[in-house]
C-alpha cells in the first residue's frame, strides 16, 4: 500500500492542488456517480494512459474498477486524484498510478492465478479479478482483510479471495502462481515469495527500507531468477516475520 501524502479536506469536499473537481455534495445520487465515473475516465487518460501505461488489460480495469467504493466515505471525493488515501489502521490505498504500473508489470491475462500481498481495502485485488485473473490476496491486518473481503464480496469480484495472515509467508496451499504482486515493503525479497512463483512467472515488489525504496520486477524462468529496478517508491513496510528477517 503506497503511502499517503498531505491533503485538507472540509465538510465532506475536499480541496486538492490538483486538477481535480470533486462530486458535487449536495447533488443525488445519480449525478454524483455520474460524476465519479466521468472522473475516473479522466484518471484513466490523463494519469495513467497519459503517463504512458498501454496495456489494454490494465487500462480496461482501471476505467472498470470505482475506486471510491475501497474508501471511506469521507474520501471518495478524492478518489481519482492521482495519490495515496488513508484507509485507517496506518495504512493506504495506493495511488492509482501505481496500481496501473503494477498491473501491466505481470501482464495478467483470464485464467491466471496471482497472488498478492497487502489486500489494503481490495482495490488492487479487484483490479486484477477484472482482468480475468484468480486473485488470491493476504492482509496482515484483520481489520482490513475484513473490509477487503467485504468491499470484492459486495461488488462482486468472487474470483478474489482474502486471507487473514502474514504475506511473507505467501499462500503456499495455492502455490505456484503465475505472478505476485506486493504492496508493502520488505528489506529484500523474500524466498517464501520466490519459491512460490511459477516458472515463466512475474513478481513486482517493492524492496528497501523507509523512504529509500525501489520497485523490483522479477522475473523466473529456467529456474533462474532475474530482477530489475524500474521506479523509484515509497511503500508502507512489510510487517510480521519480515521485520525478524532483516
Amino acid at each position: 500500500m503506497f503511502r499517503r501524502i498531505s491533503h485538507i479536506c472540509n465538510a465532506g469536499c475536499c480541496l486538492l492542488t490538483a486538477a481535480f473537481v470533486p462530486p458535487n455534495c449536495s447533488g443525488t445520487a445519480s449525478s454524483q456517480k455520474t460524476e465519479l465515473a466521468a472522473q475516473r475516465e479522466t484518471m484513466v487518460r490523463e494519469q495513467i494512459a497519459g503517463r504512458g501505461i498501454t496495456d489494454s488489460a490494465t487500462l480496461h480495469a482501471m476505467r472498470a474498477v470505482p475506486r471510491h467504493e475501497f474508501l471511506p466515505l469521507r474520501l471518495r471525493g478524492e478518489a481519482y486524484a492521482d495519490y495515496p488515501l488513508p484507509i485507517g489502521h496506518g495504512q493506504t490505498i495506493s495511488q492509482p498510478y501505481i496500481v496501473a504500473f503494477m498491473t501491466e508489470a505481470i501482464r495478467p491475462r483470464p485464467g491466471d492465478k496471482i497472488l498478492e500481498i497487502g489486500a489494503g481495502s481490495g482495490y488492487q485485488a479487484a483490479v486484477l479479478a477484472h482482468t480475468g485473473a484468480e486473485v488470491y490476496t493476504v492482509e496482515i491486518i484483520e481489520p482490513l482483510a475484513e473490509m477487503a473481503r467485504q468491499n470484492l464480496e459486495r461488488l462482486g469480484y468472487k474470483s478474489a479471495r482474502v486471507m487473514h495472515g502474514d504475506g511473507f509467508r505467501g499462500w503456499p496451499e495455492h502455490a505456484p502462481f503465475d505472478a505476485i504482486v506486493v504492496a508493502c515493503a520488505p528489506d529484500k525479497i523474500p524466498s517464501n515469495l520466490v519459491a512460490q512463483l511459477k516458472d515463466g512467472g512475474r513478481m513486482v515488489i517493492p524492496v528497501g527500507g523507509g523512504m529509500e525504496q525501489e520497485l523490483i520486477l522479477l522475473r523466473k524462468s529456467g529456474g533462474v531468477i532475474e530482477n530489475h529496478s524500474v521506479l523509484p517508491v515509497s511503500f508502507v513496510p512489510m510487517t510480521g516475520e519480515a521485520e525478524s528477517a532483516k
